[in-house]
């Protein structure tokens, strides 16, 4: 079938063929099958009135497999038939309220289905969704709030301390109420409102995620629609996974990674087990007991399981593919977890601005732990020198990537660089001779020390090494001598004992001279935001002036 594919790609246009490979690997991965005529029919229709749009997948998924769990959490598990009812009740609700085609809504939420729901609702209206971190402060979700132009807020009860200062007149509605006596929440709204006809084919809704604002205040970043189910085609090229999987979705849905599980979960008609907090203990016992066949989070998660004690870390028998992104995958991470849980890992590099760039596959792990891997099909990457030319083979540069869904650009105005319809990542990187991806580090990382271009990524690989060591942050400050040098964040592994010196010692084989971290500071924990990246502004190194690059 694969030599097929390859024939038909060279017979025919470049466009078709790609269509053509996009019928293949969906049929391969069982999305695309035979049905009855009626249900065809009935799938046309859903089409002809919501376009590609989450709505769509829930009223297929209605269709096909009404039966089956789209979603199960800590409150039990509701059905595809069940979400598509819920989620015209809900629009009709939030209609009432005066939600439309030209409103806003925010959702705060932890991952449950009521912020499933309010995004398939707000589809199903036409309307623009704002997900919001659920680890901004008070002040930074009233700038957030006020800079989206939010109508109405979905929030879980717990992130009602936000409420005094955000203004009185925006409108709330409660998605996990904890125990509130609030009057107003998502299931009240489902309760009291009438599933009636809802406008054919509304406006396509817009979903902003928000930057992760390690350094700041984070910005909009509008997601484009999918052009079709290619993107979803494209992520399985690399990543196999299949209709109706079961998948343990870790990373918050408020997050470009989250997000994507959701949306490569309508299209596959999976079922989304959503815990609202991740535990390491709980996220395996979880998968074991539904069976889940992919799990979807980000390193620092991968990390927490390992630290796990070992009678604690059981494999889940049905697990084939742990799918991480978000942020950089350690080299010595990679190799131990699949030392742990056998070849399931794929590491997924890309950004909120440009989805995806590369995929790592277990074999591209274990042959070189430290890659991004390499591109999947429809996807371009190139790696440009300082004068903005093509780097050779092997050299460090620029990374700029292009694929189907590239962001629109952020809502407070702006974009990211753009050199021959490629978009920049903001991160520096090489492609080997085998044509695998690395990254070095942000652009921004990259520090000058005595003269020297130096990359805090290679210094924090080599720390990681070190058996002793449990995470490491490596950041660039302000040196009197040298113009910048490097210090390291290091967290160690319970009952170990390791000082700076014996640290700079053991990696001095590793590194060059400029690399060697002049300062090592032993922390309890690394300063994380709530999608689990190291939040610079909060690392100090003793006697450094000015503030650390972000990572």
């Amino acid at each position: 079938m694969a030599t097929l594919m390859r024939r038909l790609r060279q017979a025919v246009r470049p466009e078709r063929a790609r269509g053509l490979q996009t019928a293949y690997i969906l049929a391969r991965q069982g999305v695309v099958r035979p049905m009855r005529p009626d249900k065809l029919l009935r799938i046309l229709r859903a089409w002809l009135r919501w376009g590609i749009t989450p709505p769509l997948a829930y009223a297929v998924g209605a269709i096909r497999h009404p039966d089956r769990p789209a979603v199960i959490d800590e409150r039990g598990a509701i059905s595809y038939a069940e979400v598509s009812l819920r989620t015209t009740r809900l629009a009709n609700g939030l209609r009432e309220r005066g939600i439309g085609e030209s409103s806003r809504v925010g959702i705060l939420c932890r991952n449950h289905h009521g912020a499933i729901e309010t995004i398939v609702a707000c589809g199903k209206l036409g309307t623009d969704v704002v997900l919001l971190n659920t680890g901004l402060s008070s002040s930074q979700l009233a700038a957030v709030l006020a800079e989206q132009r939010v109508d109405l807020l979905v929030l879980d009860a717990e992130y009602d301390r936000h409420l005094p200062e955000l203004p009185a007149d925006l409108d709330v509605v409660l998605a996990w109420t904890e125990g509130s006596t609030r009057h107003w929440t998502v299931e009240h709204l489902i309760a009291t409102s009438q599933a009636k006809a809802l406008p054919r084919r509304p406006r396509h809704a817009r979903m902003i995620v928000l930057t992760s604002g390690t350094t700041g205040t984070p910005k909009g970043a509008r997601r484009p629609d999918p052009p079709g189910i290619g993107p979803a085609a494209t992520v399985m090229s690399r990543i196999p996974l299949r209709s109706g999987e079961r998948m343990l979705v870790c990373a918050p849905v408020f997050h470009t990674w989250g997000l994507a599980a959701f949306q490569l979960g309508a299209v596959l008609g999976a079922t989304l087990v959503l815990p609202r907090r991740f535990e390491p203990g709980h996220a395996l016992s979880v998968a074991k007991r539904y069976q889940c066949t992919s799990m979807f989070a980000v390193p620092v998660m991968l990390q927490r399981i390992l630290d796990l004690p070992a009678e604690e870390r059981i494999r889940p028998e049905s697990l084939r593919v742990v799918a991480s992104s978000g942020s950089a995958m350690p080299a010595d991470l990679a190799t131990r977890f699949q030392r742990a849980f056998g070849p399931v890992l794929y590491n997924l590099y890309g950004s909120t601005e440009v989805s995806w760039v590369s995929i790592a596959t277990p074999s591209e792990l274990r042959a070189a732990p430290s890659t991004a891997g390499r591109p999947p099909r429809g996807t371009t990457v190139r790696i440009l020198d300082e004068n903005g030319k093509p780097a050779r083979t092997g050299a460090t540069g620029r990374i700029f990537a292009g694929n189907d869904m590239l962001f629109e650009g952020y809502t407070s105005g702006g974009r990211k660089e753009v050199v021959d319809g490629l978009m920049s990542t903001g991160d520096l990187g090489r492609i080997d001779s085998s044509g695998r991806l690395f990254v070095v580090g942000r652009e921004d990382d990259m520090i000058i020390s005595g003269g020297e271009n130096v990359y805090p990524k290679e210094t924090e690989d080599a720390i990681a090494a070190l058996p002793e060591v449990r995470e490491v942050a490596v950041v660039g400050v302000e040196d009197a001598e040298f113009g910048q040098r490097l210090a390291a964040f290091v967290v160690l592994q319970d009952d170990t004992r390791l000082d700076g010196d014996d640290l700079r010692e053991r990696v001095r084989g590793s590194l060059s001279r400029f690399a060697m971290p002049r300062d090592v500071v032993f922390l309890d924990e690394l300063p994380r935001n709530a999608t689990g990246k190291v939040v610079p502004r909060e690392l100090h190194a003793p006697g450094a002036s000015g503030r650390v690059t972000e990572r």
